[in-house]
């Protein structure tokens, strides 16, 4: 099968198309004819030799597929070949067929295409994992996403509006405020020329948010802490900005804050597939009816990975980038 490899050397870091085996489903997992990958941040770490696969993932790039299974193991009783399926991986996406978990596995939403259900598993188990489950984020309170217009972003803004809560979003353009308006955000704040901190304690009157979605940590840390109300929950899931920041403790004592990291890729497939079930309840309905939709940016072919890594490193990006196989 033809899948993406990193190659490397003192000066520069590529990825190019190779011929790699192809491989054979254990007992719990399914073989899947890849058809679309999602690109995602964590798959860009990995290419530069910051963020190395699990001990037993494989060590191509690629988080979510979408496609149709090729083959099932000895254990699997609820896919049968030829469905078509989405799902979350550890990696071996960008290719031509990978390994799942067949508990990490979906079906298709009903209406949307391989390459629109390719947007969905990364970027919605993670938000829902993470501003519902853990944060508890409730009908009526309010949220804060930095990074609007990402793939988390646009999946955290129509989340938090399809269960009532009020949605505020950082972004770096008024043409990505717009944007994020558009899909339902009470407020978009450019933080290139606003203070977040200033905008969301007005817009609040001065109680803040309930909970903040974080992918930026560093000096973030601190100004988040500042938009939190009484009781808030931050939930930090990645950082851009790097991972050390000074705080006053005070502040977290005196409001009752909750601070809270997570990754999602080393947990275990029992917590993943926990989190599949809460989608294909609750999350499925409303991508079938077309209340929540996967935003996409652009579509690369496989063999221009590496553009779809530029596209995503220049920001410019509005929505997921995805390679068709």
């Amino acid at each position: 099968m033809r899948a993406i490899d990193i190659y490397r050397t003192a000066e520069f870091t590529d990825l190019i198309l190779t011929d790699q085996p192809l491989p054979s489903p254990g007992a719990h997992q399914v073989l899947i004819k890849v058809l679309a990958a999602g690109v995602n941040r964590p798959d860009l770490m990995q290419r530069r030799g910051l963020y190395p696969p699990p001990p037993d993932a494989s060590t191509v790039l690629g988080l979510e597929v979408a496609g149709t299974i090729e083959a099932i193991g000895s254990e699997v009783n609820e896919f049968k070949v030829g469905d078509p399926v989405c799902a979350l991986l550890t990696g071996g996406g960008y290719a031509e067929y990978c390994l799942a978990s067949a508990c990490c596995c979906l079906p298709v939403p009903k209406g949307l295409s391989f390459i629109q259900a390719a947007a969905i598993p990364e970027t919605f188990f993670t938000v829902w994992s993470n501003i519902f489950d853990r944060a508890k984020l409730q009908a009526g309170e309010s949220l804060l996403v930095h990074g609007g217009t990402s793939g988390i972003g646009t999946t955290a803004i129509q989340l938090g509006k399809a269960f009532g809560s009020q949605v505020i979003v950082t972004a770096g353009s008024e043409e990505k405020c717009l944007y994020c308006l558009k899909l339902g955000a009470d407020l978009a704040i450019n933080y290139r020329q606003q203070d977040f901190v200033e905008a969301v304690m007005y817009h609040t009157n001065g109680k803040g948010v309930n909970v903040v979605l974080d992918i930026i940590g560093g000096d973030y840390l601190p100004r988040n802490l500042k938009c939190l109300a009484m009781d808030g929950r931050l939930q930090q899931i990645a950082i851009q900005h790097g991972g050390k920041s000074e705080i006053n403790l005070a502040s977290v004592l005196m409001k009752r804050l909750t601070i809270a990291g997570t990754t999602l890729r080393p947990r275990n497939d029992e917590f993943k597939a926990k989190i599949a079930q809460q989608l294909f309840a609750k999350v499925w309905p409303l991508l079938e009816s077309g209340q929540l939709k996967p935003i996409i940016d652009s579509v690369f072919p496989l063999d221009q990975a590496s553009q779809a890594h530029e596209r995503m490193e220049s920001s410019q990006h509005i929505g997921k980038i995805i390679l068709e196989v």
